[in-house]
């Protein structure tokens, strides 16, 4: 008699061979796929190993049929190309010099770590591996919310109890040590490189705030300056007891959102003059004095279009200079504000770093659809946008939510969006996005201490369609990476003077990164 249960394992296990690395397709009607993953069987990033002199190694996307499909090619010297197509020609030269990288990653939200939380242990740590292992798209950087979000099932801090001067009453909350911790500390393990993780507070506690509310139109009073500076520092202390330490810190998320009258989450006001003095007289000296002069503070989180002035306020601050050693920006007012902006705070002050550090898809509150699957565009306004960013003096780019479910939350405040892996709880199975893709074709190759180097792009009649940068990796090798966005073939051609010349297709809709020795 056949056993049955043996049949069923040998399918499965026969399944998960023949999917090897390659994306399961699905499609939802949208204008790409999403791939599938569950307990069975997953997609791999691929990893470029030995390169020799001259060998290239290409991972491409496309939006009809591709995800990481990978081939590999050589170099030619004295090479004419017989080609009549009109080409993008890219020249590559690594003698100039531009940015280190810092890295790429998302945010463990307490909405990630619950939806993470809904799947079985295996299925679990394929996602995780996903984004933090060697197996995918090697994440470098995590995002931590002190204290509570919009993604969060509810609003609060970690002391609200009023007038506690001496924060005796100070404790991490339930969410931390159930749907952050754990995942932070999972990560770690399954990373074969050190994460940087760095901090973010939307709200202090309701009594230390002019409208003693988490969210709405609300400032930290001035009285409480110091007793919000030993917060920071009491976080640290409580997450340091569970192996976890920071590498940055962020002031305040988006400081403009507390300004608005009636805005509807977490959020606490500041202006960039109120910042300089409590990061110069309290936040700097006390994170210094307990032990933390290491951790990185970054100014401002908000979106681009308060720079320069809101890093020449700060900055010019003798007290806050002497602290602040990055710039923070989010990605949601790029629409009406150049990214030429962030050369222009890095011309101002060339000694500290920018990065991106929050972006997500379906945030505009007149989009009905919150979660797409499969949405092509939106990989297109990721991809386009961490390019543009990157050859713009951005040392990083840091995605929002690491994950969410099919509505993009929760969220206490309905206020819902898109997410680059989104969580099917009922079926064990998990979908990566286009955007997925998009973060990987930079994040898994580009490591960190990657330098940018100089990429003169020859004009063509549709120019406007491409976007490209390229960097020279701490193991000598060079990275490309280019996204067509045309809805034309187009042929490639990159010089580089040290190796010759490469040639190939870009398909329509599509995505490259080019490694080579």
């Amino acid at each position: 008699m056949v056993d049955r249960a043996a049949v069923i394992f040998l399918l499965l296990s026969l399944t998960a061979f023949s999917y090897g690395d390659v994306c399961v397709q699905r499609s939802y009607g949208s204008s790409s796929f999403v791939c599938v993953c569950n307990a069975t069987y997953c997609d791999e990033a691929p990893s470029v190993g030995h390169l020799a002199g001259g060998d290239v190694f290409i991972v491409t996307s496309t939006k009809e049929n591709a995800r990481f499909r990978t081939d590999q090619l050589r170099f030619f010297t004295n090479h004419i190309s017989n080609s009549l197509e009109e080409a993008l020609e890219l020249n590559v030269d690594s003698s100039i010099q531009y940015q280190q990288i810092n890295g790429f990653g998302g945010a463990f939200t307490d909405a990630a770590g619950i939806n993470i939380a809904t799947l079985s242990a295996v299925t679990q740590t394929r996602l995780l591996k996903s984004y933090y292992s060697s197996e995918g798209i090697e994440y470098g950087i995590g995002r931590v919310p002190i204290g509570g979000t919009d993604f969060s099932t509810r609003p609060y801090t970690y002391d609200d109890f009023p007038s506690d001067l001496n924060l005796s009453n100070f404790s991490l909350a339930n969410e931390d040590l159930v749907y952050k911790l754990p995942y932070i500390d999972w990560a770690k393990n399954l990373s074969e490189k050190p994460i940087k993780l760095f901090a973010s507070p939307w709200s202090a506690p309701a009594w230390m705030k002019s409208n003693n509310k988490l969210y709405g139109k609300g400032s930290l009073l001035s009285e409480y300056y110091q007793v919000w500076a030993n917060y920071f520092v009491r976080f640290f202390d409580e997450y340091k007891k569970h192996n976890v330490e920071f590498w940055g810190v962020t002031t305040q998320n988006e400081p403009l959102d507390g300004l608005l009258p009636d805005f509807f989450f977490n959020c606490m006001g500041w202006t960039a003059e109120d910042t300089a003095t409590f990061t110069g007289l309290n936040l700097g000296p006390t994170m210094a004095e307990h032990g933390y002069g290491d951790v990185k503070i970054l100014t401002m989180d908000d979106q681009r279009y308060l720079l320069p002035k809101w890093a020449k306020t700060v900055l010019s601050n003798t007290e806050a200079a002497k602290y602040v050693k990055g710039i923070a920006v989010h990605w949601y007012g790029n629409s009406y504000s150049p990214s030429s902006l962030l050369t222009k705070t890095h011309e101002m002050f060339p000694d500290r770093f920018i990065m991106s550090t929050e972006a997500c898809s379906g945030f505009e509150p007149w989009q009905r659809e919150k979660v797409i699957l499969g949405s092509w565009e939106r990989f297109e306004d990721y991809a386009k946008d961490i390019a543009e960013d990157l050859n713009n003096w951005s040392t990083g780019w840091v995605d929002w939510n690491l994950a969410l479910d099919p509505t993009g939350g929760p969220n206490w405040s309905q206020n819902f969006v898109d997410a680059a892996i989104i969580v099917n709880a009922t079926a064990d199975e998990f979908y990566k996005q286009p955007m997925y893709y998009a973060l990987g074709h930079y994040s898994k190759y580009i490591p960190e201490e990657s330098v940018r180097i100089h990429l003169n792009v020859k004009r063509i009649s549709d120019s406007r369609l491409f976007s490209t940068t390229a960097f020279l990796r701490p193991d000598g090798m060079r990275t490309v990476v280019i996204l067509n966005r045309s809805d034309k073939k187009k042929l490639i051609k990159i010089n580089d003077g040290d190796r010759g010349t490469l040639e190939f297709d870009s398909p329509p809709r599509s995505i490259h990164t080019v490694v080579y020795s």
